[in-house]
This record gives C-alpha cells, sequence and structure tokens, in this order.
C-alpha cells in the first residue's frame, strides 16, 4: 500500500523537499506491491511506515483527527514509466490506525484545506508537465512508418515518376563537359545537394586501351582489296566511319600485323575445335568465331592455346532480331577480366592474340557464306565445306595510356545495423539511363528519410568509372575494401544497363534471391507498360555482364539486376551482351521512359525489402533446389554427390522453417539472434566460391553458364579435357588426363556442397537453446 504518498500529501511542507519520498517510480512499486498484500489492517506496517514518514523530513501530523470531521483523502494521479496513468486510492482501513483522542478543530481543519490546495495545485503541476512534454516532443519525434506495412512502399513508389527519370537524364546528358571527370563531379554535388549521409569522389589512375591514330584495317590478299572492321572499303571511308573506329576494337588485345587464313570456328565449341584441328595445321590461321554460348576469354584461350595468330569476332544474324540493326556494325569488346590491367603486366596487352571485332557483313564476305533470310527461316552463316580459304592480313593499332578514372559513393545510413550494406551500382558513363534511375531513387529514399524512416541497413550508392573497358572502377574500389565488404556487404543491385531495349524483361538473381526478386517482378507485371499481354515472370541466375561482377564473382555477394531488353534471353545469345555498340540514347529508346520508372520502381521494392527487412530476404532452400537441379545429368557425377545435395537440402528446409520463421515473427525475435541469422544467410553463398575456374567464367559456382539444361559451370568446361584429349595431350593413355581433370572438378563442387552445408547446421546448433524457439 502507498502510504508513504499519503504521508507526504497530508502532512508534509508544500515546498519541493517535501515531495522527496513520492515519484512515478515509487507510486509503481508500491503498487506492485499493493497488490500481493493481503487485505486487512497491518499495524507493525503501519508504524513502520509512519517512521519512513518521520525520516523523510514530513511533519508530525499531530493529534489524531476526528473521524466525523475528517476530510476525505483526495486521490494522487501520476504517470507510469509505460505512458499508463493509474489512480491511486486510499484505503479505508488506514485511518483506524491512528490514536483518536479530542484535537483542535480549527487547526484540522486548516490542515484539511492546506491539503486540499496543494493536491489540487499538484495535480495542476503535474497536468502542465504532461501538456508541455507531449507538445514538445510530438514535433521532433514522428512516429516511424513499420516497414513491414506496405504503406511506406506504397509512398517509395509514388515518388518514382518517368517524368522526373526523364528530367535528371537529361540534365545528365546536357552536361557541356562530357569528360568522365565532369560527370563524376556533377553526380557528387547532386548527391549531396540530395542529402546522403556522407559522399566521397575518389580516383585511380589505370591504363586503357584505345584506337589508334590509323583505324584497324582486314586486307583480302587475293583482292588486295582493304576493310574497315564495319565492312566498308578503306578508299570510302567517310568521317562517321572514322567515329565508329571508337566502338569497332578489342581493347587490351595484342598490336602488330599477322597474315594466314581464315578459319570458320562457328562459336569455338569443343566439337568446333576438334574438327578443324583434325583438318589442318592451326598455327598463325585467323578464327572467325561467333560471340555467343560461352564467355569470350574463354573463347580466346583455348585458341591461343591451339596456336591461332588471330581472332575476328562477329554477331550471327539470326542470333539478333531482325529490328536489331547489327549486320553493317562492328563494335568493341573488352579483353579485360577486370581490374587495372597495368597490374597484370606484359605492357597492358593481355592476350597474344590479334583480336579485332567486324560486322556480320564482313564476316559473310571473308566466309564466302551464302546464307541469307528466308522469311522467318535464318540461315546461319558458314564457310561453305569447298569453298576455298581467303587468305587476309588483319593489322591491330590500338594504343596504351594512363589515365585517371572516378568513382562516386554515397551513403544512406541505417540504425539498428548501420554496418551492414546494400550496394546499389551504376556507371556514370551509361547512356542507357542508368544514372537517372540511381538519382531518382536517391531522391525518393531520402525524402522519405525526411518523413521519418530510418532503414535497419546502410545503403551505399556507387557510380563506376571505367566500366567499359572491364568494370576497372568497381574492381579497384572494391579491392580496396574488400576486408570490410566480405563481412559487411549483404546485396548488391545492379543498374548496369537497366534498358537496352523494350521488347523483354528479365530479371537476373543468384539463387539466394530467386524468391525476393520472382515476387517483386511479378507484382510489377500486374500493371505491366502493354496494358494486357503481360509475360511472365523471368528470373534466372547466368552470368552477369558489368561491375556486378566483382562482387558476385569475387566477394559472392548474393546479387539482382532488372532490365528490359531487345531481345528474350535466349540461352545461345546470353554472351552478346559482351559486345558494346555506340548506344542509342535514353531518349530515343524510351521517349516516354516508362521502361525506366518500371526498373526504378521495381529496383526500389528491391532495395527497401534488403535494408528494412529484420530477416534478410534470403532463403537457403533456393539454393539447396538450385544445385539439386544442376546435379540432373546423373551420368556425370557420383552418387556420394547426389547424397550430398540431398542432405543440404533437408538441412536447409528444416533451417528455413524452424529458425527463420520464428525470426519473422515479432512476438519471438530476438535482435542478437537475429543478427546472427542474418550472418548465416549471407555466408551461404561464400561456400560456393572456388579457387580457380576457366576465363571468363565465375568462380563463384552459383552463377550458370547458358545451355540446353542447368548445370554447375565448374562441370561443363572440364569438357575442356576432353579438348586437350583429343588435340593437345601426348599421353599415352589420354582418357586418364580426362577422368583426372573431371575427377576434380566434381571434388571441388563436393567440399563447396558440405561447406555449405556444415554452414546451415552450424546455424542451426546456434538456435538450439533460443528461448524463444518454440519447437
Amino acid at each position: 500500500m502507498a502510504y508513504r504518498k499519503v504521508c507526504d500529501a497530508q502532512g508534509g511542507p508544500l515546498d519541493g523537499e517535501g515531495l522527496h519520498c513520492s515519484g512515478a517510480l515509487d507510486l509503481d512499486w508500491d503498487l506492485d506491491k499493493e497488490e500481493l498484500q493481503e487485505p486487512g489492517p497491518d499495524p507493525d506496517r503501519m508504524q513502520m511506515q509512519h517512521v519512513d514518514c518521520q525520516r523523510s523530513g514530513c511533519a508530525d501530523p499531530g493529534p489524531d483527527p476526528d473521524p466525523e470531521l475528517m476530510e476525505p483523502i483526495q486521490p494522487a494521479v501520476s504517470a507510469s514509466p509505460h505512458g499508463r496513468f493509474e489512480r491511486l486510492q486510499e484505503d479505508p482501513n488506514y485511518i483506524s490506525h491512528f490514536t483518536r483522542t479530542p484535537g483542535h478543530k480549527d487547526q484540522r481543519r486548516l490542515h484539511c484545506f492546506v491539503l486540499r490546495y496543494f493536491m489540487a495545485g499538484l495535480g495542476l503541476f503535474v497536468l502542465g508537465v504532461l501538456i508541455g512534454w507531449f507538445t514538445h516532443t510530438s514535433p521532433t519525434k514522428r512516429p516511424l512508418v513499420a516497414p513491414e506495412t506496405t504503406d511506406l512502399l506504397e509512398e517509395l513508389l509514388r515518388g518514382i515518376k518517368a517524368e522526373k527519370i526523364e528530367a535528371l537524364q537529361k540534365s545528365f546528358s546536357s552536361l557541356s563537359d562530357e569528360s568522365e571527370e565532369s560527370r563524376a563531379r556533377y553526380l557528387y554535388r547532386q548527391w549531396v545537394g540530395l542529402g546522403l549521409t556522407q559522399v566521397q569522389l575518389s580516383n585511380h589512375t589505370v591504363l586503357y586501351s584505345l584506337p589508334g591514330s590509323t583505324p584497324n584495317t582486314i586486307t583480302d590478299k587475293s583482292s588486295h582489296q582493304c576493310f574497315l572492321p564495319s565492312g566498308v572499303p578503306c578508299d570510302q571511308r567517310g568521317r562517321n566511319d572514322l567515329l565508329k573506329q571508337q566502338f569497332a576494337y578489342a581493347a587490351y588485345s595484342a598490336v602488330g600485323t599477322v597474315q594466314g587464313e581464315v578459319v570458320d570456328v562457328q562459336y569455338g565449341g569443343v566439337d568446333e575445335l576438334r574438327r578443324v584441328k583434325d583438318t589442318m595445321n592451326l598455327t598463325n590461321r585467323i578464327a572467325v568465331v561467333k560471340l555467343g554460348r560461352a564467355p569470350l576469354l574463354y573463347k580466346l584461350s583455348l585458341l591461343s592455346q591451339l596456336g591461332f595468330g588471330g581472332v575476328l569476332l562477329y554477331i550471327d544474324p539470326c542470333d539478333v532480331p531482325l529490328s536489331h540493326h547489327t549486320r553493317r556494325q562492328a563494335f568493341r569488346v573488352t579483353l579485360n577480366p577486370g581490374g587495372n590491367p597495368a597490374a597484370a603486366g606484359a605492357g597492358g596487352n593481355l592476350t597474344s592474340l590479334l583480336v579485332q571485332p567486324i560486322s556480320a557483313f564482313l564476316a559473310k564476305t571473308l566466309l564466302s557464306s551464302s546464307s541469307t533470310s528466308q522469311g522467318d527461316t535464318c540461315i546461319p552463316l558458314a564457310m561453305p565445306p569447298t569453298t576455298e580459304r581467303k587468305k587476309i592480313t588483319l593489322t591491330v593499332g590500338n594504343q596504351l595510356s594512363s589515365t585517371k578514372i572516378y568513382n562516386v559513393v554515397g551513403y544512406l545510413k541505417g540504425r539498428r545495423n548501420p554496418d551492414r550494406y546494400v550496394l546499389v551500382g551504376s556507371h556514370h558513363d551509361n547512356s542507357q539511363g542508368g544514372g537517372a534511375i540511381m538519382n531518382q531513387l536517391i531522391a525518393a529514399l531520402t525524402e522519405q528519410t525526411k518523413q521519418g524512416w530510418v532503414p535497419d541497413r546502410t545503403t551505399v550508392f556507387c557510380s563506376w568509372g571505367g566500366s567499359a573497358l572491364g568494370n576497372i572502377g568497381s574492381y579497384e574500389w572494391g579491392k580496396d575494401n574488400s576486408v570490410v565488404l566480405q563481412s559487411s556487404a549483404v546485396a548488391y543491385v545492379s543498374l548496369n544497363s537497366p534498358v537496352r531495349g523494350t521488347e523483354a524483361l528479365r530479371a537476373t538473381a543468384s539463387p539466394t534471391l530467386l524468391q525476393l526478386t520472382s515476387d517483386i517482378q511479378r507484382r510489377q507485371l500486374l500493371s505491366c507498360i502493354r496494358g494486357g499481354n503481360c509475360p511472365g515472370p523471368n528470373v534466372s541466375a547466368l552470368q552477369l555482364p558489368g561491375d556486378v561482377s566483382f562482387f558476385a564473382n569475387q566477394l559472392a555477394v548474393p546479387t539482382v539486376e532488372f532490365a528490359f531488353e531487345q531481345t528474350k534471353a535466349e540461352e545461345t545469345t546470353s554472351f552478346l551482351a559482351e559486345a558494346q555498340f555506340s548506344a542509342e540514347s535514353a531518349e530515343t529508346m524510351d521517349p516516354l521512359f516508362k521502361f525506366h520508372e518500371t526498373i526504378a520502381k521495381m529496383t526500389a521494392e528491391a532495395i527497401l525489402r534488403l535494408v528494412s527487412d529484420p530477416v534478410l530476404p534470403f532463403y537457403p532452400l533456393d539454393i539447396a533446389l538450385d544445385v539439386q537441379n544442376k546435379l540432373k545429368d546423373k551420368s556425370m557425377v557420383s552418387p556420394l554427390l547426389l547424397s550430398s545435395a540431398s542432405s543440404l537440402r533437408d538441412h536447409a528446409a528444416f533451417f528455413q522453417s524452424e529458425t527463420m520463421r520464428p525470426a519473422n515473427d515479432p512476438k519471438e525475435r530476438d535482435p542478437s539472434h537475429v543478427r546472427m541469422l542474418n550472418d548465416v544467410l549471407r555466408d551461404l553463398e561464400k561456400s560456393f566460391i572456388i579457387p580457380q575456374t576457366p576465363p571468363g567464367v565465375y568462380r563463384n559456382l552459383l552463377y550458370s553458364i547458358p545451355g540446353n539444361s542447368p548445370q554447375f559451370s565448374i562441370l561443363k568446361f572440364s569438357q575442356e579435357a576432353v579438348l586437350h584429349c583429343s588435340v593437345k595431350s601426348n599421353s599415352a593413355d589420354p582418357e586418364v588426363v580426362c577422368r583426372s581433370t573431371m575427377n576434380q572438378s566434381l571434388s571441388v563442387l563436393l567440399r563447396a556442397i558440405r561447406s555449405a552445408e556444415r554452414l546451415v547446421c552450424s546455424g542451426l546448433d546456434l538456435f538450439e537453446n533460443d528461448p524463444n524457439d518454440t519447437k
């Protein structure tokens, strides 16, 4: 019972010192104690309470008052620390414990009046304090929008509009100075103005490979006819042809001149190379190769081993839609796998081959092909079997120069987990609207922070330099910060080339983010641009081109990218993105910027989920199912490998249901356990990083190489062993070499699967003694 409070009210002085034995915290404690007491009088407790009152400075209450003249004690009101208002009611037994002796009634009446005014004044004081507190705090502590609700997402998406993206793109395109430094500094000023927590502008001096002062040429020895890479005769070149040379070379190719016969190797696959090796000596020959089906760097490594001196690259017209006018266009490729080529040595030339991209029109001439399109039927380019091979001279005159590239990195700091980063990347030499979409996303997210929302994790916005010649800026920044990123980066959202066509919407994601990506794409397609003719979700885990490469391939950071393409993502043509054409402007490709708006909204939803969801939207079961799906060809794998994959699936399913599900329930969520759970989810893809792969093939095994059926890249490219057995090996038993190489690949894959399973099991052990566990 709260007798101390009553004592203060009855006999204490009216100054502040007389209130020191009362208060909100004491009141709550006394109320709790009151609930535990048995009803009825307690003389000992009354005596003790009276002593406490005297020790605390309360005045002697004087003679016992007359019950008939005793004024009822006014209720005292106090606010608890939890924001509740409690009413203290006086116990009627309290009065009976005083000694009833006659007293001075006038004095007692005076005490009653004083008590009444004191209590009224105290009530007004408390009421004024409460009103002042709420009035003062309400403007500064605005209620936050719960990220679990859809209100924040809807408000965020309403702020993303095609008109805003168009204005940002026009502002970016209108810069008088088109140098990379000028663009980077422009973005720096924009991001600072938009309110990012911190913005950094950094530079690196790197080695660039650029066209020489004279164009690269291909000369037919028999007719002495000289051609530019586009197929235009050298003596008929115009000013526009010289400008196109900027997009008609292979960066970091060897330079010089090579003479030899052209050899048609189609896509440079194992079967084609075995066929030509069996029929001729390939030393110093010049291969004519189609892009697609496999990474360019992988093809070039095989051609170099077989002794070729030069390579002409082209895109078969049958691999692109008729509306894609590339037949008379040459293009640019880079032979840089990533980072500053100066670190690779060899003077910056990254291959011994002379490499030159050419148009399909010139390839048809050099192959003496009569292939033509007949209605809807397209006949691929190929050299007729009985045709005499042309002898040509290939001249490559690229030049190397040192230059500075610039990266712009801005931070939107998180609240609960500021040391966990969601990276959002584009590049500022992007004419396809990636920079404009990035600025719109920053504007939309910072606007929400001004309304009171704070993300859980930190968003890191990155605009990279040197992307076209091998993702140099992202590699250099990633290497400089690799120690931090290994433990802090949880996802990478790519805006590498968001709108490179208007025909098909494609999403690419690692298996970790497959479910989230599918959900976002499905929701956005409900209101698709074309009205009723909406394509279904199209999500794959194919290797991604662009700056995402370092984070997916070297650090195993889960990645996602949404993009519109000119054609459907066919399995045989996905590596056509390695060709860089003189791109159409964003205004020409998407005049209303509606496609840009769609990509911006899908990307915004992915960012919001990744920075706000208490449990990262990663699903380990999707990884396990993807592993099993890639092992469908049981002829190439062992029972032990299949058993390990099945065990990984079982443990991942249990982990996802027994650990992740309770963590997603706010009533059962424990912050420290959720953080540990998220670390397990973040690190799961790291189990599938292997030490070495063929050139151009991801070290992260979860990303696929296109083909007729899903397959681990390390198993598919173990067919390289077949090539070595057939055309390179001098072993008495070449089959032993083949089996050894395949067994090594299977062993590496088995270790990766078991490593992932151990991580999942450690996560289960971590939460085994969770007091919130309901199992």
